[in-house]
C-alpha cells in the first residue's frame, strides 16, 4: 500500500531535521518552508517552497495531502508584527486551505510557552488555565483555540502538542523536566495523524521525564509510550547547566528565560497565582 502523504511546514528548522528520519519510514513527506530545498532530501521526501502568509500558496501546498504537521511560523519571541504575520495570519491561512481541500488531520506544534508562567513547583495537566510567557506563547494559545474551532466546526481531527524541547538529549536542568527525544515526538505525531479517537487532543510533548511538571494523561490514554528517559542524560544536563548563569525570574517558572524577558511584574504574586 502507498504511504500517506503528509505535509510538514517549517521543514528547514531544527526540529524538522530531527523528526524527518523517523517519520519518512512511515509516511511520504512533502516538506515546505520559505527557503530553497535542503541538500539532504531522502527517499520519499519532496520539497515545495511556500510562505504561510500567502493564502494561494497554502492552497497549492495542501492539495492532495492526507495530513499536515505544522511546525512552521515564528519559533521564538519577537515583536508583535512578526509573531502576528506568521503565527496568527499564517496559521489561519493553512487551516483555511486544509478546510477547503478537506484535509482530514492536522498536527499543531504548540509550546510549553503557552503555560510558561506556572511555577516549577506546580504540576499541571491540560485543563488548567493557559499562562503564556510572551507574545510567542500567546500565539500558541491562539493556535490551540483556532485549531479547536476548526475541529468543532469543520470536521478536522487535530492534535496540539505542547512541545517542551526536542533534542537528542536534555541540555540543562529545566529541560530535564520538559525534554522530548525526536523519536518520541514522531511517535506522538503519528498517534495524532492516525488514532480514531482524536478530535482535538491537547497533549504535552515530553519523553519519560521523572522530573516532569506536566501530567500527560491525555497522551497516555491515546497509547503514547515514550521510549526515551531524561535521567539517562542527567550528568550531561548537569554539566551544561553549570555553564548557564542564574536568571532570578526565569529560574522560578516553567517557561524559563522567556518569563524573565522584559519582566516588570510582581514576582511573588505571579508565583502564587
Amino acid at each position: 500500500m502507498a504511504k500517506p502523504t503528509i505535509l510538514m511546514t517549517g521543514a528547514a528548522g531544527g526540529a524538522a531535521g530531527l523528526l524527518r528520519p523517523y517519520l519518512r519510514e512511515q509516511v511520504a513527506l512533502r516538506l515546505s518552508d520559505r527557503t530553497d530545498a535542503p541538500r539532504d532530501l531522502g527517499e520519499g521526501e519532496t520539497w515545495q517552497a511556500a510562505d504561510l502568509t500567502d493564502p494561494a500558496a497554502m492552497a497549492a501546498l495542501v492539495e492532495g495531502v492526507d495530513g499536515v504537521i505544522h511546525l512552521g511560523g515564528q519559533s521564538v519571541e519577537a515583536d508583535w508584527a512578526t509573531v502576528r504575520a506568521a503565527n496568527f495570519d499564517g496559521l489561519f491561512n493553512i487551516l483555511t486551505a486544509c478546510r477547503e481541500a478537506a484535509v482530514p488531520r492536522f498536527i499543531f506544534a504548540s509550546s510549553n510557552h503557552a503555560v510558561g508562567f506556572y511555577p516549577r513547583t506546580r504540576r499541571i495537566g491540560t485543563d488548567e488555565l493557559v499562562r503564556p510567557d510572551g507574545l510567542y506563547g500567546v500565539s500558541k494559545v491562539f493556535g490551540e483555540a483556532l485549531v479547536s474551532m476548526f475541529c468543532d466546526k469543520h470536521a478536522l481531527r487535530a492534535m496540539s502538542i505542547r512541545i517542551g524541547n526536542v533534542a537528542p538529549a536534555p541540555a540543562d536542568h529545566r529541560r530535564m523536566a520538559m525534554w522530548i527525544h525526536p523519536e518520541d515526538l514522531a511517535a506522538l505525531i503519528m498517534i495524532g495523524l492516525t488514532h480514531p479517537d482524536v478530535h482535538h487532543s491537547v497533549v504535552y510533548g515530553i519523553s519519560h521525564n521523572e522530573r516532569a511538571w506536566w501530567d500527560n494523561k491525555t497522551a497516555f490514554d491515546l497509547g503514547y509510550v515514550p521510549r526515551h528517559h531524561a535521567e539517562d542524560h542527567a550528568d550531561f544536563a548537569a554539566a551544561e547547566q553549570a555553564k548557564i548563569g542564574p536568571n532570578p525570574v526565569g529560574d522560578r517558572f516553567q517557561g524559563g528565560a522567556f518569563c524573565g524577558d522584559g519582566f516588570t511584574g510582581d514576582l511573588e504574586r505571579t508565583l502564587k497565582s
